[in-house]
């Protein structure tokens, strides 16, 4: 699969990165759209949200991706452990990140990294059981 060595999370990382720079002024809590719900109170949805949103989705397919165990996983986990330290000394050093959208989009990349470690070994855990029992 092509996606596997790949941390998906670099997607909304480098969407937030582009924004961030390039379009200077450009404030996260700005609505997309807002929509009144049956109980006739207002939903709006900003552009920090949306790209939460996003990050979510890339997590989810990440955590799918950790379930698979071959070499490139370990690459993949190595990776994502290197984007979040990125992210880490990004949003501590550069001020255009100190937002709660940069935050929470890190607080995915090191649930990415423990999930990642976390299913990997179970996986690997799971594996050393099944070749135990079927030496004896």
């Amino acid at each position: 699969m092509f996606m596997l060595g790949f941390p998906l999370l670099l997607v909304p990382f480098a969407i937030y990165n582009i924004v961030a720079f390039l379009l200077r002024g450009f404030v996260w809590t700005d609505p997309v759209f807002q929509v009144t719900m049956i109980s006739r109170a207002p939903f709006s949805l900003s552009w920090g949200d949306a790209l939460i949103v996003v990050g979510l989705f890339f997590l989810f397919l990440e955590i799918a991706k950790a379930t698979r165990m071959s070499r490139r996983s370990v690459v993949d986990h190595v990776l994502s452990l290197l984007l979040f330290i990125a992210m880490l000394v990004e949003f501590l050093v550069v001020p255009e990140t100190a937002t709660s959208t940069f935050f929470l989009l890190l607080t995915i990349a090191f649930v990415d990294v423990i999930a990642g470690f976390t299913v990997s070994l179970r996986t690997a855990q799971r594996d050393v059981s099944f070749e135990t029992i079927r030496s004896e």
